[in-house]
């Protein structure tokens, strides 16, 4: 939450936030993109606010292209929050007496704010976790690992990887999580690690194949100990249709 954001306040919607809860997967682990500002002890999700002429949408797609360095990416708004009580103002004081900013100065910033949730789905490897300044820390967290958060973070890290599980039968996923080439067990793992449940191996391959949007590569994975495994890439077209059109089945 830089300084001048809220002495320029008067650019920004009032009562009105974004919080992103961007995930990524790396060594068979779901992982959370965090950050620790210098004002609070706890993580928190990336989030940002939103100015008065731009779209909402536009300003989630900033906060993400801020964070990770990455454009283009899956995006979808899941839930908005907004009990009267979930923004705490002695959050906001400590937020004001760090940059020395007078109550008067800062009300835009103790008022309720109601914030709207997205989620992103990124490829690890390629996004590049970035700081507002010197002082905060910005980390990739194993979602079973996620330390206390601040306000209430921590529910709307819930509602997204609850959102993220029921659509897994409304939608493919993959794409945007696994390397350009990849093996039907590291699908299957990404699956299993989003439902925390394990699958059939079968039957994953199965109803993966019949949806259509695999291709199978000429080459196999390297570098193993046993029998290597056949490379797969997604089929881009076929996959947009399907993310466009939907999918109806279950895992």
């Amino acid at each position: 939450m830089p300084k001048k954001i809220i002495e320029n306040s008067e650019n920004y919607q009032p009562g009105l936030s974004i919080d992103c809860v961007i995930f990524g997967f790396h060594d068979n682990q779901l992982k959370v993109l965090l950050i620790k500002t210098s004002f609070d002890d706890k993580w928190a999700l990336p989030g940002g606010f939103i100015p008065i002429e731009e779209d909402i949408d536009t300003a989630a797609v900033t906060v993400l292209k801020e964070r990770t360095g990455m454009q283009g990416i899956f995006l979808r708004q899941f839930a908005t929050f907004g009990r009267v009580k979930r923004y705490d103002q002695h959050f906001g004081n400590t937020v004001l007496d760090h940059f020395n900013i007078p109550r008067e100065d800062g009300k835009w910033l103790l008022q309720r704010f109601v914030t709207i949730g997205y989620y992103a789905l990124i490829d690890f490897l390629k996004a590049v976790p970035q700081k507002e300044n010197s002082q905060e820390i910005i980390e990739w967290i194993d979602h079973k690992e996620v330390p206390e958060l601040i306000l209430d973070h921590r529910e709307i890290l819930d509602k997204a990887l609850t959102t993220l599980r029921i659509e897994l039968n409304l939608m493919p996923v993959g794409y945007n999580l696994l390397p350009e080439k990849f093996t039907i067990p590291q699908l299957q793992k990404l699956y299993e690690t989003i439902l925390d449940r394990k699958l059939d191996r079968r039957n994953f391959l199965r109803k993966i194949t019949n949806i259509g949007i695999l291709n199978k590569l000429d080459e196999k994975k390297s570098n193993v100990a046993h029998k290597a495994p056949n490379l797969y890439t997604f089929d881009t077209e076929k996959y947009n249709e399907v993310l466009k059109n939907g999918l109806n089945q279950g895992w």
